[in-house]
């Protein structure tokens, strides 16, 4: 399984329903060095994983794209659309949980991966602050 590119459409993100497509799909991104990003079905809802750990020695999340993965996923909580639970190192590390729809999780993994890489107007689109 090939990693995603920088800008990474949300067609590209990979499904990793299931531990031997996660373990794929992860070991991808790692070998690639390249910021992680997936999704997942579980029963009808989707799950969007993502994590820095596997991008190269370097690679860093500004304060202030941190604080604005931090709201956006305080919006989504908050807006019912996905669940997450709480990681002390978010945004380097983000899961969640009970997404409605498929193309909805890859909007929200293709716009989490563009900021994860200092991009966030994709972010700002898919979870507008109003």
């Amino acid at each position: 399984m090939e990693a995603p590119p920088t800008a990474c459409p949300a067609d590209r993100i990979p499904d990793a329903t299931g531990v031997s497509a996660f373990n794929l799909a992860y070991g991808a991104a790692r070998d690639a060095g390249e910021v992680f990003v997936c999704v997942a079905r579980s029963g009808s809802r989707w799950t969007v994983k993502t994590d820095t750990n596997t991008a190269p020695p370097g690679h860093t999340v500004s304060r202030p794209t941190a604080t604005a993965v931090r709201e956006a996923v305080d919006r989504l909580r908050d807006r019912r659309e996905a669940r997450l639970v709480p990681s002390p190192t978010a945004p380097e590390h983000t899961v969640l949980y009970d997404i409605a729809g498929e193309d909805r999780a890859r909007q929200i993994a293709a716009a989490l991966y563009a900021a994860l890489h200092g991009d966030l107007e994709p972010l700002a689109r898919a979870v507008p602050a109003s």
